[in-house]
């Protein structure tokens, strides 16, 4: 790619509040899950957990963040165009961190269709009186096997083709008139939304069992490891470390903006709504402790547990205000899980077209017909077991294998110290020596501890079934990233792709 062309591609023609803007949506990413932060605070010790969660930021997620932006802003490329620079041989990891975050979008994308079913429901409480039935008999339907592989679970698959046909809206558009706007008007009304959840819980008779559950440290939890891995497992989930989410914003962003500056505003940001949040989420826990004596760390049993199958059991139980409450809760999930999916798709469509050359519609069109074929897996009788699979998989072994694997690249072979210049300009916080100290050694070594403790449990107690499926996934995400960086590039790239 010539210099001429990567100037073309990203000239700046954003408003003035595009660097803001940008930084909200890289918040937004971490948004998506709400309740996943409550679930891993309220199953890993409560308020004892929030110390390994802010160590994790200060450690690890921030100074990460850093670097991405800097390499984002000092490029202006896609992660593989630029570890191509570093190396030709280094591409393959730009494709294969682009390419884990498209895999995630293919099932993450069918839990927004769980959520828009559930959105619908909670005008009526259409999941009658016994919520987990009916979520397992009418949203995931099969059992842990692939025994309904080619049964397709038909609301399900209708909503999960809706919701790609309204990202294909959004993202085949140039970024201003599509990501942009959507993102301007759904984040404020996820934090109004969101706002009036958590007062009105704080107003709920019982939430301060609740919330005496979440602040109440338990000190002795920080003596067990699987508090911290769980800590630094979802700092790299929330904030999209090594995800080339953030390194393909920060290539929009206009000069003199200030790097630093905006990496806190992400992590403050991300941290500041899922704290927030929390507190919604364990008055309503500790308002139905109160209802049914049921122990809060009794209430759920996983992630979707709590969203899909507790949350309603809360609103069976609040009365009329609960048609009121529980719309309100699904539509924030959905705004949080349609920005989130917005910024999944960017850094797959802009390595494609910063590569190949292809317009942006071109490539967002493809990706998208791609997606909502490998969705359909999920939509199946058997697609919750391969979604529990591939989710717990991508995560503990793909996703922090590339942030590894960066860290060591740019720490070692690149060299940080050519960022610094770029990240200390124009802001208000400068890094270097201690922040290149963090991620040449500290960052992979933890990292590396935590990579290996979750393969060993994935492997030690997985079926044979199982195994299969993360083999075949294991092929895919390392034959496809290195089929594209085999692949001729093309010198002249699209001038259209970001206009």
């Amino acid at each position: 790619m010539t210099k001429a062309s990567e100037k073309v591609v990203h000239e700046s023609k954003w408003d003035s509040s595009f660097a803001f803007l940008m930084a909200m949506i890289g918040a937004a990413v971490g948004l998506g899950n709400i309740w996943r932060f409550s679930y891993v605070v309220y199953s890993n010790g409560g308020g004892a957990f929030f110390i390994p969660y802010f160590t994790a930021i200060f450690l690890m997620g921030i100074p990460f963040l850093i670097m991405e932006y800097g390499l984002g802003y000092k490029f202006k490329d896609s992660l593989s165009n630029i570890l191509r620079k570093v190396k030709p041989q280094f591409e393959v990891v730009g494709w294969f961190a682009a390419f884990l975050v498209f895999l995630v979008l293919t099932y993450y994308v069918v839990i927004m269709g769980w959520d828009l079913i559930y959105l619908i429901l909670s005008f009526f409480k259409g999941w009658g009186s016994d919520p987990n039935m009916y979520f397992n008999n009418n949203i995931v339907v099969g059992g842990n096997d692939l025994s309904n592989l080619f049964t397709l679970v038909m609301p399900v698959t209708f909503v999960t083709i809706i919701i790609w046909a309204v990202l294909w809206f959004i993202s085949h558009k140039n970024l201003n008139d599509g990501v942009s706007r959507v993102v301007k008007v759904l984040i404020p009304l996820l934090f109004v939304v969101m706002a009036i959840i958590v007062v009105y819980a704080l107003t709920l008779p019982g939430h301060m069992i609740g919330l005496t559950s979440l602040f109440n440290p338990d000190w002795s939890a920080l003596l067990n490891v699987d508090i911290w891995l769980a800590a630094f497992g979802q700092i790299v989930f929330s904030l999209s470390m090594g995800q080339a989410i953030a390194v393909t914003y920060a290539s929009y962003l206009p000069n003199k903006t200030k790097l630093t500056d905006n990496v806190l505003i992400v992590a403050a940001s991300n941290s500041g709504f899922e704290i927030f949040t929390s507190l919604g989420v364990f008055s309503i826990l500790g308002f139905m402790t109160f209802s049914t004596a049921i122990p809060v760390n009794e209430l759920a049993t996983s992630g979707s547990g709590l969203l899909f199958i507790v949350f309603p059991e809360i609103f069976n139980t609040m009365g009329s205000v609960s048609y009121i409450i529980g719309p309100l809760f699904f539509l924030c999930v959905l705004f949080a899980g349609v920005t989130s999916a917005l910024a999944f798709i960017e850094p797959m469509s802009n390595s494609i077209s910063m590569k190949f050359g292809w317009s942006r519609k071109k490539t967002v069109s493809v990706l998208c017909i791609i997606g909502l074929l490998i969705s359909l897996i999920y939509t199946t009788g058997s697609g919750n077991y391969i979604l529990t699979v591939a989710d717990e998989y991508i995560n503990q072994f793909g996703i922090l294998l590339g942030v590894v694997l960066q860290a060591i690249i740019f720490g070692w072979y690149y060299g940080l110290e050519k960022l610094l210049p770029v990240l200390n300009n124009n802001t208000s916080i400068k890094v270097g020596k201690k922040w290149i100290f963090v991620l040449k050694v500290v960052l992979p070594i933890l990292l590396s501890i935590m990579w290996i403790i979750g393969i060993v449990d994935l492997f030690m107690s997985e079926s044979t079934t199982t195994l299969m499926i993360e083999f075949i996934i294991t092929v895919i995400f390392i034959a496809v990233p290195v089929i594209l960086s085999y692949l001729p590039q093309k010198v002249v790239v699209d001038e259209n792709y970001h206009n």
